[in-house]
Parts: structure tokens; C-alpha cells; sequence
């Protein structure tokens, strides 16, 4: 009797050690839901910038540097897209492993206050969100080896709905003439997206939120939507939509609806990664084929 006994408490701590969860942390919306789409039941994910908030500006808290200390995986987009994480970093020193989702993706370089900068906003592309996936699955594997087939189907059924979403935007932008491929949003955050599908994205804002355009520049935005005769602008759910549509209004366009950009939906079919790009993907195409 008393070797069972023995046993007994010898297993159950293994066993509970065993099914204990990765805690990861992640920087904003998009991220934490790729993650858990790949982690399943096989992880905690604590996430730092919520569904419907601006990451540009994101304030951090003691809570969030206290989840970094507790987490053994830290999930941020890289590409200059969190500095507030880096120093967020800095000074709590975690130990967890930490990677940038977008390692591997060849960054869109734009002007920025006179200075080549890379694009953050690289999941605006299904090809490059493949990147992502990949890079996240990759990570869990290292950490929770003996879980590695469930990582890796789980990444698996989600790149089968990923390609097919893909394949159908191939088809329904394919159909739009070059006339009706210009498109104005609130900041420069669909680059990616205009990449992919030969799309010309406008805004009164750079890769950034933090500076608000000048008069001249959202006059001279205007008279350019004039000339140009774009007929359809959008507003963004991270931003107040106001001066788009003033700008709307000014230049005789019609705002077509929101955008998702830096952030995923609060609730909603867009509160999810591949949700947000059908429902962008729906949006823009109900607008620009009018």
C-alpha cells in the first residue's frame, strides 16, 4: 500500500506538469489571433493592444510588463511597428524567447521625414500572413516539441482557408478596370494590400498615426481625388473618421464603408485575421465597382 501511495504522488505532478500551457504574449489584435489559431488549447495568450486600438500611439502599462516576465514566448510584428515594446523590453528584460512575426518578409520601403523606412503593416497580404503562421508555428515547435503535430496541423487547416481566400481575391479584383484601383484611407496602411493587387492606396497620413496632416496637405489631397476622379474613400476603425469625411464631402467622393487596418474588430465577423481581410476585401470591391 504504501508503494502505491508512492507512485500516486510521484504521477501527479508529471501529469499536471505535463498539460501545462505556454504562456505567450503578443503585441496587438492580428497577432493574438493567429496565435491562437496555431497554439489551440495548448497555450495562454495574453495580448497587449486590443481589438479596435491604434498600436501607433499604444501606452503601455505595469501590467504589460509584468505579462512579458510571466510569458515563455513574446509574438511581436517587428518591421519598427512597436517601439513602444522595445523599450517596453528593455527595461524588464524577459526571459521568454521573443520573435517578430514578419522575419522573412521582404518589407516595402516608403519615405518617411526624408528617410527609407520599412512598411510595418505587412499582414495587409495573405502571401505575407503565410510568412507569419509559419514563423509562430515554428516557435511553438521549439518550445513544446512533443506537441509539434498538433502545432503544425493546426497551421495546416489554417493555411488551407488562408489560400483559399486568396484565390477568390485574385478573381474578384482581377475583374476591376485600371480606372476604378484608387482608393483613399484615413493612414498609410494598406501598401501591402496594393502590392499584391496592383491597387493605388491614398492617405492624408504616413506608415504612422501619431502626426496629423497639415491644411495644406488634406487640400491638396483634395484637389488631387478631383483631378484624379476617385470616387470612393474609407474610414478606418483605429481612427476617428471625421477628416476623412470632411475630405470625402470636399472632394465629392463617397466614404465606402471601414476598413480594418491595425487592428482587428471588437466583435464581429471582422474580429478575426482572415474575417478582417474578407470584410476589407468585400468592402473595397462593393465601392469601387459602383
Amino acid at each position: 500500500m504504501r508503494y502505491l501511495m508512492f507512485v500516486f504522488t510521484l504521477w501527479l505532478p508529471l501529469s499536471l506538469h505535463a498539460e501545462e500551457k505556454l504562456d505567450v504574449v503578443t503585441s496587438f489584435s492580428i497577432l493574438a489571433d493567429l496565435v491562437q489559431h496555431v497554439g489551440g488549447d495548448r497555450i495562454q495568450v495574453t495580448n497587449l493592444v486590443d481589438a479596435d486600438a491604434d498600436a501607433h500611439v499604444y501606452d503601455p502599462s505595469p501590467d504589460d510588463a509584468k505579462a512579458l516576465l510571466r510569458a515563455d514566448l513574446i509574438v511581436a510584428n517587428g518591421l519598427g511597428f512597436e517601439p513602444w515594446l522595445e523599450s517596453l523590453l528593455a527595461s524588464s528584460e524577459p526571459a521568454g524567447k521573443r520573435i517578430n512575426a514578419s522575419a522573412g518578409v521582404v518589407p516595402l520601403m516608403l519615405e518617411e521625414d526624408g528617410e527609407q523606412v520599412p512598411d510595418p503593416h505587412a499582414w495587409q497580404s495573405l502571401t505575407n500572413v503565410e510568412i507569419y503562421v509559419r514563423n509562430i508555428t515554428k516557435a511553438f515547435v521549439q518550445l513544446d516539441p512533443d506537441h509539434r503535430e498538433g502545432y503544425e496541423a493546426r497551421r495546416d487547416a489554417y493555411l488551407g482557408r488562408l489560400h483559399a481566400l486568396l484565390k477568390r481575391a485574385d478573381a474578384q479584383i482581377a475583374s476591376l478596370p485600371a480606372s476604378q484601383r484608387k482608393v483613399v484611407t484615413s493612414h498609410d496602411a494598406f501598401g501591402y494590400l496594393g502590392q499584391a493587387w496592383q491597387l493605388a492606396f491614398i492617405a492624408p497620413q504616413g506608415l504612422s498615426t501619431h502626426d496629423e496632416p497639415s491644411a495644406a496637405e488634406v487640400a491638396g489631397l483634395i484637389r488631387q481625388l478631383r483631378r484624379e476622379g476617385v470616387r470612393a474613400v474609407f474610414v478606418e476603425n483605429i481612427r476617428d473618421p471625421r477628416l476623412i469625411e470632411q475630405i470625402a464631402e470636399e472632394a465629392g467622393a463617397t466614404v465606402g464603408g471601414t476598413l480594418y487596418s491595425d487592428a482587428l474588430a471588437s466583435e464581429g465577423p471582422a474580429s478575426t485575421y482572415l474575417g478582417m481581410f474578407e470584410h476589407n476585401l468585400d468592402t473595397l470591391m462593393a465601392a469601387l465597382k459602383r
